[in-house]
């Protein structure tokens, strides 16, 4: 099988082209940039075929996915800044990589007749009440721009195209790109004290388990939209942050705080971020393991980085 990847240089993308290579199958790797600009960690991504895509030009993304004549496509790439996205003049450039862009790739799946996979967001969802969001509930209403911007995209690849997955997945930490936990271990290591918000409920997904189970979806035909964590109880970012501590063996202090009182933020996030994730099982695919067993081994991952770029053993 041959799988084109975007997004390559960023969390989740990096992953899944590891995990392509991992399997045995052919995969080509793209990104904004004339070359990779990820983490170098040793893994198969620096080694694996790479080509410069701006998915918001339709003739070069055309052009570049044709030529790479693909089994299937999935989607990583995407604008995340989510704060940024709400300034002025923001909201055009967070469209065009989000729902323009997306429209664009859909577009060359549908002339090539291959498979395609788009990554979206607990954003789509306006995050009211306590029940978990079913992943074919269509009661959309995202609070800010990159939430709906994201959903612009679902719906592009849902009208264009037969053979598609959406799968949205949310609190994403990974070996590329700013995170949480990279967050609080820097914090952490400069403050005794650390604010955290405790009213914004939902679930982290390591990078490295959902590439796999992307994967998974991809040799299958079993289409449609679904909701993908790692397992484990929902939680606040509080509780996620007094977890990176406890297993980093670190002393910093955690004050759980409500969004109103923490401020900072340009856009607003959803308090309810629960995902039903049934429907994986009963489609037949693997849960992801635990959260708790996904951050212990993305921090071992972490300090053998460390180590390795220090020269020490």
């Amino acid at each position: 099988m041959r799988v084109f990847v975007t997004g390559v240089s960023g969390q989740l993308g990096h992953d899944v082209i590891n995990e392509l290579e991992k399997r045995g199958f052919e995969g080509i790797g793209s990104d904004i940039t004339p070359e990779y600009g990820g983490v170098d960690d040793g893994t198969a991504v620096t080694a694996m075929p790479y080509v410069k895509l701006d998915i918001t030009d339709f003739s070069e993304t055309e052009r570049v996915i044709a030529s790479a004549d693909p089994d299937a496509v999935i989607h990583c790439a995407a604008w995340t800044d989510v704060d940024r996205a709400e300034e002025d003049g923001s909201i055009e450039k967070a469209r065009a990589v989000n729902a323009d862009g997306t429209a664009n790739v859909a577009k060359v799946c549908r002339k090539l007749d291959c498979k395609m996979l788009y990554v979206s967001t607990d954003y789509i969802f306006g995050g009211q009440g306590t029940d978990p969001w079913k992943p074919d509930r269509r009661n959309y209403r995202p609070l800010n721009v990159y939430g709906l911007t994201k959903l612009e995209g679902e719906v592009a690849v849902s009208a264009l195209l037969d053979k598609y997955f959406i799968v949205r997945t949310e609190w994403l930490f990974g070996m590329n790109e700013k995170n949480f936990v990279k967050k609080m271990l820097n914090v952490g290591q400069i403050c005794s004290t650390v604010r955290v918000i405790n009213d914004q409920i939902g679930t982290p997904t390591y990078a490295y388990d959902l590439a796999r189970l992307l994967v998974d979806m991809i040799e299958t035909d079993r289409y449609g939209y679904y909701h993908a964590t790692n397992e484990g109880s929902y939680i606040s970012w509080y509780d996620f942050a007094c977890e990176i501590y406890r297993q980093a063996g670190m002393k910093t202090d955690v004050v759980p705080v409500t969004s109103e009182e923490y401020g900072f933020s340009k856009a607003k996030r959803p308090c309810n971020s629960r995902f039903d994730r049934e429907k994986l099982v009963e489609a037949g695919f693997r849960p992801l393991p635990v959260w708790q067993d996904a951050l212990s081994r993305y921090l071992k991952k972490c300090n053998g980085l460390r180590r390795n770029q220090n020269g020490t053993d």
